[in-house]
């Protein structure tokens, strides 16, 4: 259900009026339930690094100083938090009033992508996710940490309980999972962790390239292929089209490549010196 106005505005507000207490209650849940879950996240991020819903930027401390790091953050007040945080740890960071389900920046823009403990939180997660898969590189990382779906039937129901609350006051969801979303995306899972009942889980996930794609199942990725690599959109859409075509110009600008062929060099500039999908793994004949 599409959010409205009034909506966005009273949860500013309730995260705006929570954020002096953010930190006090935050340090009691890294302490005794997600533990070295941001330095496990942090550690891991390289290049030029955007943290999606920074906060009162409580991760700042934990990344190496080698990367170039932007942050946004939907509550201004938190924004100014993170904003003294970063002057006292004397660390540059690009910090931004922004919203994670429509991100300012264009498509492949960041090597690795952050969010920790936040997409619990964001009214629409799954177009969080896939503003975040549009903003990373192909090859990028995208890092998570959140609470989720526990995996014991009864701190499930408690969760359930505790959502009646928690999602009206201020849109807190604890049982959502964020792995199946980004399995779905295609994304290739290098790392992931599950504790304290499963309720706290961790994960490292590189957005495939088409020649990711290309080499494992290509037929069944072909849809995602159009998703997570626009530029390669119009071949992709034509090479898995049920319409048999007669036009033997359409026949000519896709013309399959033998099985292992190097991509040519029209195809290295669309994909911007990526491989793209091999044209012979067309979608099945109907």
């Amino acid at each position: 259900m599409p959010r409205s106005a009034d909506q966005d505005q009273r949860l500013r507000r309730y995260w705006d009026k929570h954020a002096r207490s953010y930190d006090q209650q935050m340090g009691f849940f890294d302490r005794h339930l997600f533990h070295d879950s941001r330095q496990w996240i942090c550690s891991k991020a390289v290049g030029n690094v955007l943290e999606a819903a920074v906060g009162t930027g409580l991760n700042l401390a934990h990344y190496p100083d080698e990367v170039r790091l932007t942050g946004i953050e939907w509550s201004p007040t938190m924004l100014d938090l993170a904003r003294r945080h970063a002057e006292h740890l004397g660390r540059s960071v690009d910090l931004r009033l922004g919203d994670a389900q429509a991100l300012q920046f264009p498509d492949d823009r960041f090597d690795t992508v952050v969010c920790t403990f936040s997409l619990c939180a964001i009214p629409d997660d799954r177009k969080a996710l896939h503003e975040m898969a549009r903003v990373l590189r192909p090859g990028g990382l995208l890092l998570l940490a959140d609470h989720v779906e526990a995996t014991g039937w009864y701190a499930r129901a408690a969760q359930r309980l505790l959502e009646l609350v928690t999602i009206p006051v201020g849109g807190e969801h604890f049982r959502r999972r964020p792995l199946t979303h980004l399995t779905a995306m295609g994304f290739i899972i290098e790392g992931h962790e599950r504790f304290t009942l499963g309720i706290v889980e961790r994960l490292a996930a590189r957005r495939p390239t088409c020649h990711d794609l290309n080499r494992t199942r290509p037929q069944a990725q072909h849809r995602t292929v159009v998703a997570l690599c626009p530029r390669c959109r119009r071949a992709t859409s034509q090479a898995s089209s049920p319409t048999p075509r007669s036009d033997p110009q359409d026949a000519t600008r896709i013309r399959p490549s033998p099985p292992g062929a190097s991509p040519s060099h029209t195809d290295r500039r669309r994909c911007a010196g990526r491989p793209t999908p091999d044209r012979t793994h067309s979608a099945p004949s109907l």
